[in-house]
Protein backbone atom coordinates (compact mmCIF):
# COMPACT_ATOMS: atom_id res chain seq x y z
CA UNK A 1 0.00 0.00 0.00
CA UNK A 2 1.56 3.16 -0.86
CA UNK A 3 1.03 6.33 1.50
CA UNK A 4 -1.05 8.21 -0.49
CA UNK A 5 -3.67 4.96 -0.72
CA UNK A 6 -3.07 5.14 3.28
CA UNK A 7 -3.34 8.44 3.64
CA UNK A 8 -6.94 8.08 2.35
CA UNK A 9 -8.09 4.98 4.42
CA UNK A 10 -7.30 6.89 7.32
CA UNK A 11 -8.17 10.44 6.76
CA UNK A 12 -4.25 11.21 7.95
CA UNK A 13 -2.09 13.41 6.12
CA UNK A 14 0.69 11.70 3.83
CA UNK A 15 3.63 13.84 5.59
CA UNK A 16 2.25 12.56 8.80
CA UNK A 17 2.39 8.82 7.78
CA UNK A 18 5.61 9.31 6.84
CA UNK A 19 6.84 11.14 9.65
CA UNK A 20 5.66 8.66 12.29
CA UNK A 21 7.10 5.40 10.11
CA UNK A 22 10.70 7.33 9.90
CA UNK A 23 9.63 8.13 13.48
CA UNK A 24 10.40 12.02 13.24
CA UNK A 25 6.58 11.97 15.10
CA UNK A 26 5.22 10.62 17.62
CA UNK A 27 1.61 10.18 16.40
CA UNK A 28 -0.99 10.61 19.14
CA UNK A 29 -3.27 7.55 19.76
CA UNK A 30 -6.24 8.86 17.65
CA UNK A 31 -3.68 8.62 14.73
CA UNK A 32 -2.63 5.32 15.54
CA UNK A 33 -5.98 3.92 16.09
CA UNK A 34 -6.68 5.64 12.49
CA UNK A 35 -3.66 3.90 11.11
CA UNK A 36 -4.70 0.52 12.34
CA UNK A 37 -8.06 1.25 11.20
CA UNK A 38 -6.98 1.86 7.26
CA UNK A 39 -4.63 -1.06 7.43
CA UNK A 40 -7.22 -3.13 8.50
CA UNK A 41 -5.88 -4.43 12.17
CA UNK A 42 -6.53 -3.34 15.75
CA UNK A 43 -4.06 -0.92 17.24
CA UNK A 44 -2.67 -3.62 19.62
CA UNK A 45 -1.44 -5.67 16.15
CA UNK A 46 -0.20 -2.51 14.59
CA UNK A 47 2.28 -1.63 18.39
CA UNK A 48 2.57 -5.17 19.10
CA UNK A 49 5.64 -4.87 21.58
CA UNK A 50 6.62 -8.33 22.58
CA UNK A 51 7.34 -7.24 26.27
CA UNK A 52 4.91 -3.99 27.16
CA UNK A 53 6.72 -1.22 28.30
CA UNK A 54 5.47 0.15 32.02
CA UNK A 55 6.99 3.63 31.52
CA UNK A 56 7.37 5.89 28.87
CA UNK A 57 9.13 9.01 28.82
CA UNK A 58 8.22 11.82 26.39
CA UNK A 59 10.98 14.72 26.85
CA UNK A 60 9.44 17.89 26.05
CA UNK A 61 11.49 18.25 22.71
CA UNK A 62 9.79 15.47 21.55
CA UNK A 63 6.17 17.01 22.27
CA UNK A 64 3.89 18.04 19.13
CA UNK A 65 3.36 22.15 19.82
CA UNK A 66 0.90 23.08 17.48
CA UNK A 67 0.61 27.33 17.12
CA UNK A 68 -3.08 27.88 16.27
CA UNK A 69 -4.90 30.35 13.81
CA UNK A 70 -5.65 33.25 15.98
CA UNK A 71 -2.34 32.98 18.50
CA UNK A 72 -3.16 30.59 20.32
CA UNK A 73 -0.95 27.20 21.33
CA UNK A 74 -0.85 23.38 22.27
CA UNK A 75 1.19 21.01 23.52
CA UNK A 76 0.43 17.18 23.09
CA UNK A 77 2.29 16.51 26.22
CA UNK A 78 1.42 13.16 27.45
CA UNK A 79 3.27 9.57 25.93
CA UNK A 80 1.68 8.05 23.79
CA UNK A 81 0.64 4.22 25.80
CA UNK A 82 -0.91 1.60 23.37
CA UNK A 83 -3.82 0.46 23.86
CA UNK A 84 -5.18 3.74 25.88
CA UNK A 85 -6.91 6.51 24.15
CA UNK A 86 -5.64 9.47 26.77
CA UNK A 87 -3.91 13.06 25.79
CA UNK A 88 -2.91 15.46 28.19
CA UNK A 89 -2.79 18.54 26.22
CA UNK A 90 -1.43 22.08 27.34
CA UNK A 91 -2.79 25.27 25.87
CA UNK A 92 -2.29 28.91 25.78
CA UNK A 93 -5.02 31.13 24.60
CA UNK A 94 -3.92 34.71 24.34
CA UNK A 95 -6.14 37.64 25.72
CA UNK A 96 -9.44 38.17 23.93
CA UNK A 97 -8.97 34.80 21.93
CA UNK A 98 -11.74 32.37 20.86
CA UNK A 99 -10.45 29.00 19.78
CA UNK A 100 -13.57 28.04 18.44
CA UNK A 101 -15.96 25.24 18.77
CA UNK A 102 -15.09 21.54 18.51
CA UNK A 103 -17.47 18.89 17.43
CA UNK A 104 -18.49 16.22 19.96
CA UNK A 105 -16.39 13.26 20.13
CA UNK A 106 -18.05 9.85 20.35
CA UNK A 107 -20.75 8.75 23.50
CA UNK A 108 -17.93 7.46 26.33
CA UNK A 109 -15.82 10.01 25.53
CA UNK A 110 -14.21 12.32 28.64
CA UNK A 111 -12.66 15.54 29.60
CA UNK A 112 -11.30 16.90 32.22
CA UNK A 113 -9.77 20.55 32.27
CA UNK A 114 -7.57 22.72 34.50
CA UNK A 115 -7.15 26.29 34.54
CA UNK A 116 -3.08 27.15 35.25
CA UNK A 117 -3.68 30.90 34.90
CA UNK A 118 -6.28 33.47 33.29
CA UNK A 119 -9.56 33.01 32.74
CA UNK A 120 -11.04 30.50 30.51
CA UNK A 121 -14.84 30.30 28.90
CA UNK A 122 -15.43 26.85 28.44
CA UNK A 123 -19.17 26.23 26.02
CA UNK A 124 -20.94 22.69 26.23
CA UNK A 125 -23.67 22.41 24.09
CA UNK A 126 -25.00 26.07 24.88
CA UNK A 127 -23.84 26.22 28.00
CA UNK A 128 -21.30 28.53 29.12
CA UNK A 129 -18.73 28.16 32.17
CA UNK A 130 -15.64 30.76 33.23
CA UNK A 131 -13.02 29.14 35.22
CA UNK A 132 -10.38 30.81 37.18
CA UNK A 133 -6.59 30.06 37.94
CA UNK A 134 -7.12 26.60 39.77
CA UNK A 135 -10.89 25.90 39.17
CA UNK A 136 -11.37 22.47 37.24
CA UNK A 137 -13.94 20.90 35.48
CA UNK A 138 -14.96 17.67 34.34
CA UNK A 139 -17.83 16.88 31.37
CA UNK A 140 -19.01 14.14 28.84
CA UNK A 141 -17.70 15.06 25.86
CA UNK A 142 -20.14 13.77 23.59
CA UNK A 143 -21.33 17.29 23.20
CA UNK A 144 -20.02 20.33 21.09
CA UNK A 145 -17.63 22.06 23.21
CA UNK A 146 -15.44 25.48 22.73
CA UNK A 147 -12.47 27.65 24.57
CA UNK A 148 -12.25 31.64 24.75
CA UNK A 149 -10.25 33.59 26.71
CA UNK A 150 -12.35 36.73 27.54
CA UNK A 151 -9.91 38.35 29.71
CA UNK A 152 -7.17 41.04 29.22
CA UNK A 153 -4.18 38.37 30.26
CA UNK A 154 -3.14 34.90 28.75
CA UNK A 155 -4.70 31.61 29.88
CA UNK A 156 -3.01 28.66 30.54
CA UNK A 157 -5.06 25.55 30.71
CA UNK A 158 -4.36 21.58 30.58
CA UNK A 159 -7.33 19.06 28.92
CA UNK A 160 -6.83 15.28 29.91
CA UNK A 161 -8.81 13.35 27.24
CA UNK A 162 -10.36 10.19 27.60
CA UNK A 163 -11.57 9.99 23.33
CA UNK A 164 -13.61 7.09 22.42
CA UNK A 165 -14.13 7.01 18.57
CA UNK A 166 -16.10 4.00 16.71
CA UNK A 167 -14.05 0.96 15.39
CA UNK A 168 -13.99 0.50 11.83
CA UNK A 169 -14.59 -2.79 10.29
CA UNK A 170 -11.44 -5.26 11.66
Amino acid sequence: MTLAQLAAATEVSVSMLSSVERGQKAPTIVVLSRIADGLGTGLADLIDDVEPRRVIVRRAADQDTIDEPGGWRRTVVSPVVPGVNLEWIRTTLPAGCDAGEFPAYAPGSHEFVVVESGTLRLGLDGQVTDLLAGDSLYFAADVAHAYANPGSEPCSYSVVALIMRPRGPQ
